[in-house]
């Protein structure tokens, strides 16, 4: 869900970007991996979590804590690829607050998972929030790599989602096809991202 903030994108206010086009490339070719396997990785899981989504059981359980322990993993991958191409802590600030926020998440909603769907849909919609307006602010730095503007629009949704989990929690009866399907648009906007990233770096190439 969520994506975070590269130094070769996004100089510190005050400062000149030492960005070369060889380093935008190399961060442009990480991320479209990244967001390729992300793309997949949200298709399959939301696939299994809406088949079982009236029924909270341990395998549902088990989902939910893993898909932001994914994106913890992603925000990892995000910030070595990062880092060996002369990202500041300061630059880096987005990944580690998404990194920070999806583990505590992933804590959250396995305690919540033994209380029921209402629980967990609340820890879920807050999750949705925070990380959407992260990956909001984290794509709007990145914007001069290309590719950007569907993770804009992205976390702007994820926002909105989020709250509607929230409403959603007090519901009569309550169902976790919301929190699953929420899943699906975001796999959709890290592909066109990987897309559009791919014909940044050609685009590129041609012009060296």
């Amino acid at each position: 869900m969520d994506d975070t903030a590269s130094r070769t994108t996004s100089p510190t206010p005050g400062t000149t970007p030492s960005t070369t086009p060889g380093t935008v490339g190399g961060a442009a070719t990480t991320l479209r991996r990244l967001y390729f396997v992300r793309f997949a990785f949200a298709v399959v899981w939301a696939a299994v979590v809406l088949s079982m989504a009236s029924h909270l059981g341990p395998l549902t359980g088990t989902l939910l804590v893993l898909y932001p322990l994914f994106d913890v993993a992603a925000a990892v991958v995000d910030a070595r690829a990062s880092r060996s191409r002369g990202a500041t802590t300061g630059a880096l600030a987005g990944l580690y607050a998404n990194m920070a926020v999806s583990l505590l998440t992933a804590v959250a909603v396995g305690f919540a998972a033994t209380s029921g769907i209402p629980a967990v849909l609340r820890v879920w919609g807050t999750w949705a929030i925070v990380a959407g307006l992260i990956q909001l602010v984290v794509a709007v730095r990145r914007r001069r790599m290309g590719g950007q503007w569907p993770l804009i629009v992205s976390g702007a949704v994820s926002a909105l989602a989020g709250a509607s989990f929230i409403a959603g929690a007090g519901a009569a009866d309550p169902v976790l096809t919301g929190a699953a399907g929420y899943a699906v648009p975001g796999a959709v906007f890290f592909l066109i991202s990987a897309l559009r990233l791919g014909r940044a770096a050609r685009a590129e190439q041609l012009s060296a």
